[in-house]
């Protein structure tokens, strides 16, 4: 059953409006979604939809009005683009007249499962899937919430309509995703990839809650049956989400979360996994939760309803969303406590790091800030070697704010709640890629377990050169105790002593970006030294 016409609808700025089809049913949409052609069922009885020729977010076309007080706190640059308000303006009444004289969707969502913390969004969308992606992503209100449910933020999806006039605004393309902070107003044009409103919001919680002193955050976490919480930040690839799954420990979430005066709490109500080469072996849990009430994303699929997962004939970015109680193991209220245990994952690609090394609060602010791991290069033009990537704060894409706001904030909550922060290498060791071998995932768990269980406190620590990390002598579950120091897994020390200089160079020449920040942000000392 659908709840009667949303509070301050009045306000939309839409015109002729037909049927307003307010937060429905998972049945109701599958109804709307199967009627309207806009997705077909797989025999796992998950929706499958295509999300057009954007199968992924379009960060160029990105921008936030230019206008006080929120640019006074902006940090301008590729990431957050300037807009002026004649233009913002243009694209409201361009999206407001493309969702005008027809029938739409609103869905009135939380984000943010704390009280404290939470913000009120709505969004509008005249495509149904959309309203069922929003349903799937964030924190569904009750019955009794929606009644005199009243907006902080709401977000205007018109993704049939496009930008001719782009040049003359000075924009990239046609596309637009633009975000009027005074107003509580974004717009999203040309692209209908979903996750553009996920970290469309995300970024907006990237505003909010640092400018309250809480810490927003790109990670995933989990909880223990003690009560012990850990956070895992990482890039792409570097196992943020296979090492948060543990059936020991109930998963808070697996993308976003923020840090409050009440502990971790996770942003969202679902989960928005790749399912490119899914595999149920390594990840049953996600694997699992691909069913009804499930949206799969530019999936492959026969006149059966079967999903080849490995075809990527559309896209690398096959995705699925899927609400969180599809994952078994959750934690109730998707929060808790503060975080005993924060760790960064990195896979150096380069196979210089140690697979575990135990940071000070210096280092903790050093390494969030370079936001590091490794890729293997592209093989097309017959590059085998690492290319380093730094994302500030492991998600620089999604920070309105300068990044040394967060890492200011993280370094005062480490020191106050006493929290252990750790690197742990999940990329190859032996030596780089096409040398070395990726490190196993049994020896990579039994580093995370040592970490989670204490008992790597009780070793003996040695220093690596250059880096000055304190690497530990021995770890209960690991293979051999001699693969934590990664020097003495290169056949060529020297060539490992040479590698690992080279890639001193390079986090020194990223963080020189920070040198303008002044002494309160001086963590360069806590990095690498030449």
């Amino acid at each position: 059953m659908s709840i009667p016409t949303p509070k301050g609808i009045e306000n939309l700025g839409l015109t002729d409006i037909g049927e307003v089809y307010y937060n429905l049913d998972y049945a109701t949409l599958r109804a709307h979604e199967i009627d309207r052609g806009e997705v077909s069922i797989s025999t796992s009885g998950s929706a499958m939809c295509d999300t057009g020729i954007f199968t992924g977010r379009s960060p160029k076309d990105k921008y936030f009005v230019d206008q006080p007080p929120s640019s006074e706190h902006i940090a301008w640059g590729e990431v957050n683009q300037p807009i002026d308000k004649a233009t913002y303006d243009e694209l409201l009444a361009l999206g407001r007249k493309q969702l005008s004289g027809k029938d739409i969707y609103i869905t009135d969502v939380f984000v943010g499962a704390s009280p404290a913390s939470r913000r009120k969004i709505r969004f509008v969308t005249e495509v149904a899937w959309q309203a069922h992606f929003v349903k799937n992503m964030f924190i569904r209100p009750t019955e009794e919430e929606l009644v005199d449910f009243e907006p902080d933020f709401t977000v205007y999806n018109a993704c049939r309509t496009v930008d001719h006039d782009y040049r003359k605004h000075g924009l990239n393309s046609d596309v637009f995703v633009v975000f009027n902070i005074e107003e509580s107003t974004a717009v999203i044009g040309g692209t209908w990839y979903g996750g553009e409103m996920k970290k469309g919001i995300f970024s907006m919680m990237n505003y909010w809650l640092p400018l309250e002193g809480k810490l927003s955050m790109h990670c995933s976490a989990n909880v223990g049956k003690a009560g012990d919480v850990c956070l895992f930040f990482g890039l792409s690839g570097t196992g943020k989400t296979t090492l948060s799954t543990d059936h020991d420990r109930a998963l808070i979430g697996d993308d976003e979360h923020g840090w409050d005066d009440h502990g971790i709490f996770n942003f969202e109500g679902g989960c928005y996994a790749k399912v490119i080469n899914l595999d149920p072996e390594s990840e049953p849990e996600i694997y699992d939760a691909i069913r009804t009430n499930a949206l799969l994303e530019n999936v492959v699929a026969d006149e059966n309803g079967v999903v080849d997962y490995n075809d990527n004939s559309k896209t690398e970015n096959t995705r699925v969303s899927y609400p969180i109680e599809h994952i078994e193991n959750r934690q109730p209220g998707l929060s808790a406590g503060h975080p005993n245990n924060i760790i960064f994952l990195t896979a150096d690609a380069f196979g210089v790091l140690p697979p575990v090394s135990k940071l000070t609060k210096e280092q903790a602010m050093y390494y969030f800030l370079s936001g590091y791991t490794a890729k293997v290069a592209g093989t097309e033009r017959g590059i085998t070697e690492p290319v380093a990537t730094f994302s500030a704060c492991f998600g620089e894409a999604f920070l309105p704010l300068h990044p040394t706001v967060y890492a200011k904030l993280l370094g005062e909550k480490i020191d106050q709640h006493d929290v252990h922060v750790y690197l742990v290498n999940t990329g190859w060791i032996g030596g780089s890629y096409g040398v070395g071998k990726r490190m196993s995932i049994k020896d990579t768990r039994a580093c995370i377990n040592g970490i989670l269980n204490g008992s790597i406190n009780d070793t003996e620590f040695e220093t690596l050169p250059i880096f000055n990390l304190s690497i530990p002598k021995h770890l209960d579950g690991v293979a051999d105790d001699a693969i934590l120091n990664p020097r003495n897994t290169w056949s060529d020390t020297d060539a490992y002593d040479a590698t690992l200089a080279r890639l001193a160079g390079m986090f020194i020449t990223n963080f020189d970006r920070y040198n303008d920040q002044g002494s309160e942000f001086d963590y360069a000392s806590a990095g690498p030294h030449l």
